[in-house]
This record gives C-alpha cells, structure tokens and sequence, in this order.
C-alpha cells in the first residue's frame, strides 16, 4: 500500500521574502471526488500531469497512489470532470537534506501559504527552517480539497 506521512505549516510571509527563493510552478488541481474518507484528484503543472487517490488522513498519515498522466488527459479530465479547483505556485526548497514544498496559493485561496514536508516515518527528526510557522497537520480547512469548498477568503482572518 502507498502511504504518504506528511507534515504541514503555515507559512511566515514575511521571513519567507528574506529567503532566497527557488522558482516556483503553476499548479492547476482539481477534484472528481471529495468526501472525508477518499479524495481523488487530478494535478496539471506546466510540463505533466498527476492523478491521485487519497485516503482518510490519520495524524499525519494516509493512504495515497499517485499516477502520472499524459498532459492534455489531465486538462481534459479537468476541464470535464472536476467538480471543484484551486490554483498555487509550488516553490521546492532543500533545508537540511529534507525536501520542503511551498504552496503560495491563487484565487479565492489568495494570501494563504503553506508548507509541507514528507517524511520516512512518523517519528522521524527534522529541522523546521526560520519561515515554518505554526502547525497544521491534521486540521481539514487547510486539505486543498477543503479550500475547494471553503476558500481561505471566507475566513475570519
């Protein structure tokens, strides 16, 4: 079984602009299906395409297989069949031998960024860089399919 063991957190704004960032990559994604135990999602960058199924998260743990799709299937399939979607620009940086993905998101997710990192295991060390703000694993509103439904800009910021 795939599993993915994943950890996410807010993102500084500010200490962020101070590092010397990578450059980031559109990321266009949608959902053919959104419901508390499973997800399965469609993911077009600008050069492939993605399609993952995703089970019910358990702390930072759950089930996930990920296919690579021809390009113009995964807009296709986004165009016809994804019944909600978001946009972000993903910037991957390397802190301490550990990958960190950014995601600066678009639209109506405007102004939120978030940060993850996947792991080997669930009590697995890492260092959090100076921009890692606070925890959010675990807490749905901040699942991309979440933002689909309840977009950052209806938040009581």
């Amino acid at each position: 079984m795939g599993l993915e063991i994943e950890r996410k957190y807010l993102v500084n704004q500010e200490k962020w602009q101070l590092v010397e960032q990578p450059q980031g990559e559109y990321y266009r994604q949608g959902y053919l299906l959104t419901d508390p135990s499973k997800t399965i999602r469609v993911r077009q960058t600008t050069k492939q395409g993605f399609l993952t199924i995703k089970g019910v998260s358990v702390g930072d743990v759950r089930a996930e297989y990920e296919y690579e799709i021809p390009h113009q299937e995964a807009a296709e399939l986004l165009d016809q069949f994804a019944t909600a979607e978001i946009s972000k620009i993903r910037y991957k940086i390397q802190v301490d031998g550990k990958l960190w993905e950014i995601d600066e998101f678009l639209g109506d997710n405007a102004g939120l960024m978030v940060a993850e990192i996947e792991l080997n295991s669930e009590d697995e060390e890492f260092a959090l860089p100076d921009w890692v703000d606070v925890e959010v694993t675990g807490d749905e509103k901040y699942y991309n399919s979440s933002l689909t439904i309840n977009p950052y800009k209806r938040w009581n910021n």
